[in-house]
């Protein structure tokens, strides 16, 4: 008699909670833009070598080294470089104004092209978020914005830095937790800052962040008001985070020190590809329960008991569950080069899946937190993009940390002018 009334409470209490458990409101992406700078700021691998040269803080063999990675990496001739490296001379005591120059350009480009789509006053924004990982200034970056276009007295700012590349997916993520308690508007930033940030010395680790970072700016407003609904073009379906810097080698994989003549800059290390890897795998296998059909849970989950059965206990890392039973699109961080074929060899993943990385690296290099937007720009511009879909934005970043974005899309892509693709696009893929 006792057990029933206590299962009869704690069926109560159950009734109780669930019924008093405040729901989560669902989150929607109105739209998005991303800064295209302008032609003159284009990095060949003419002014590239130019630039190193009229520095005169590289030896012959520095200089060498960079343009041959350059030539490697996958990157065109159409990137794009901070103002700071198109000063006559090259002043390294005259960087900060540039940064703010730097910063200025692609923020309020990007934040200005967005709220002109979609029409929201800026005294309508709630929450205002800005990444930027190398550049915290003071007044911060969010000043800056709320100075330009006017937001209210009671906007709520936030500045993230040190993120690295997985700021952009990681605003998204704050963003999201934070509408899904209250009715409003969130606007995020992401930029980085490359010009202060030029390494300017003869360790190779850190010279290759040079050849392949450039200069991007993303913005994107979310709203959990669901009367906007019909106007919206994704909705946030989950987010996760997670950290692997308890490891040592994950945690110095892109580390910013000092080289033996103390030049500050950041090292990146030769295990990064190998870390990033098995960070993925840490990452996906928390990601596969919440988005993967039940069918293809079976199906991997029975490969992998069938190979521990036979002993074959090598062959169980090998199995990847098909994340394409769950997904549409990708958009993979391009990272570089060899990181975008690691990651599509780690989770089985084809090349017309990773193309949207692979031409993103191509066309704007490594824009660092605001590149995945890039990616998502790409797939639209194709008109890929149809009602239904669901996308994988994933990112990852110093520390070690990934951050996953999932969107469902609420109606069929269009190409507008404003799209940083929409000059080139028919020019790609390239092989």
């Amino acid at each position: 008699m006792m057990h029933l009334q206590l299962l009869a409470i704690a069926v109560i209490s159950s009734i109780i909670f669930f019924l008093c458990r405040r729901r989560r409101l669902p989150v929607l992406l109105l739209d998005y833009s991303c800064h295209l700078p302008d032609p003159e700021r284009r990095c060949t691998l003419d002014l590239f070598e130019y630039i190193c040269l009229r520095s005169r803080l590289f030896n012959p063999e520095s200089s060498s080294f960079m343009t041959s990675i350059f030539c490697k990496s996958g990157l065109s001739k159409e990137t794009y470089t901070p103002p700071y490296l198109f000063q006559p001379p090259l002043l390294l005591s005259s960087k900060h104004p540039l940064a703010i120059q730097e910063a200025e350009e692609g923020l309020f480009a990007a934040v200005s092209s967005l709220l002109n789509k979609t029409d929201v006053p800026p005294e309508k924004i709630s929450h205002l978020i800005v990444a930027c990982s190398m550049f915290s200034p003071t007044p911060s970056l969010t000043s800056m914005l709320v100075r330009r276009f006017g937001f209210t007295n009671s906007v709520k700012t936030y500045n993230l830095s040190g993120m690295g590349c997985s700021g952009g997916t990681t605003c998204i993520d704050l963003a999201t937790r934070l509408l899904s308690q209250n009715h409003g508007y969130a606007l995020v930033a992401v930029t980085e800052s490359n010009g202060i940030n030029w390494y300017f010395g003869n360790d190779r680790n850190m010279l290759i962040p040079n050849c392949i970072f450039r200069v991007g700016s993303a913005a994107v407003l979310l709203t959990s008001d669901p009367t906007l609904r019909d106007s919206a073009k994704m909705e946030i379906l989950h987010t996760l985070r997670t950290h692997h810097g308890t490891d040592d080698s994950a945690y110095k994989a892109g580390y910013q020190m000092e080289d033996a003549d103390g030049n500050l800059g950041i090292a990146i290390s030769k295990d990064l590809v190998r870390v990033a890897a098995v960070g993925l795998k840490r990452h996906v296998s928390l990601l596969a329960s919440q988005v993967l059909p039940l069918s293809e849970i079976a199906r991997y989950a029975f490969k992998v008991v069938l190979s521990y059965m036979m002993g074959n206990r090598k062959a169980i890392a090998l199995h990847v569950p098909d994340f394409m039973k769950a997904f549409d699109h990708v958009c993979i961080h391009a990272g570089g080069k060899a990181v975008i074929e690691a990651m599509g060899k780690s989770l089985r993943l084809g090349n017309d899946v990773m193309e949207p990385a692979r031409m993103t690296l191509h066309r704007f290099g490594n824009t660092s937190s605001s590149l995945v937007f890039y990616e998502l720009a790409y797939l639209e511009a194709k008109g890929r993009v149809k009602e239904g879909d669901r996308i994988w934005m994933l990112a990852f970043g110093t520390g070690f940390k990934a951050c996953t974005i999932v969107l469902r899309v609420l109606k069929d892509s269009s190409i507008d002018s404003a799209n940083p693709w929409s000059h080139c696009v028919s020019r790609y893929p390239i092989s």
